[in-house]
């Protein structure tokens, strides 16, 4: 098993930290594992995206042009990695900001309305871990209880009362994403 992953948006939104979590988990399941981070100078506001590999093989370059799956979070991620993903494959997006949806035939496309929902239930900070229960869902290559501890790995200690709130964002996630 491999899963080669792009997950890309706005600074802020959580994108590096998905990436980060993701690669946690792996480890946490033996899994070899690559995390590659791009992000301009904007920080927040500006693009981001990671490139995340997790195999049950070695891994031999972190640099990828194809992905098995895109998380995408804006726009510009999905005009520029749309075309990116392999035939076959999964695009997951939140709607949310979205003015050209995915038009592909090839791949299987899903919607999250991550933004929506977060807002609703007032968990806005941690809408990308919505996103991140969606993924699992549609790709278990993870356990929940491995991501949990990849949280408590990337989070600050000071973060921890928040890890409650980012196990119910992931299951919500896992509830409200839907294929195209």
């Amino acid at each position: 098993m491999t899963e080669e992953i792009i997950i890309a948006g706005f600074g802020g939104q959580g994108v590096l930290m998905m990436g980060k979590i993701i690669a946690y988990a792996g480890i946490m399941q033996n899994y070899e594992v690559s995390w590659m981070p791009s992000y301009g100078p904007e920080m927040r506001g500006g693009t981001a995206n990671v490139t995340v590999i997790v195999s049950d093989e070695r891994i031999s370059s972190p640099i990828l042009n194809e992905y098995d799956t895109a998380i995408i979070l804006n726009q510009p991620s999905l005009d520029k990695f749309e075309k990116t993903v392999k035939p076959g494959g999964i695009l997951i997006y939140d709607p949310n900001g979205i003015l050209r949806h995915p038009e592909r035939k090839d791949i299987s496309i899903y919607k999250i309305p991550a933004t929506e929902e977060a807002a609703k239930l007032g968990l806005t900070k941690i809408f990308n871990m919505m996103v991140l229960g969606g993924f699992l869902k549609i790709k278990p290559i993870l356990s929940v209880e491995s991501v949990i501890k990849g949280i408590e790995k990337s989070l600050p200690k000071r973060h921890h009362k928040l890890i409650p709130q980012n196990k119910e964002a992931i299951l919500k996630g896992m509830e409200i994403i839907k294929l195209v």
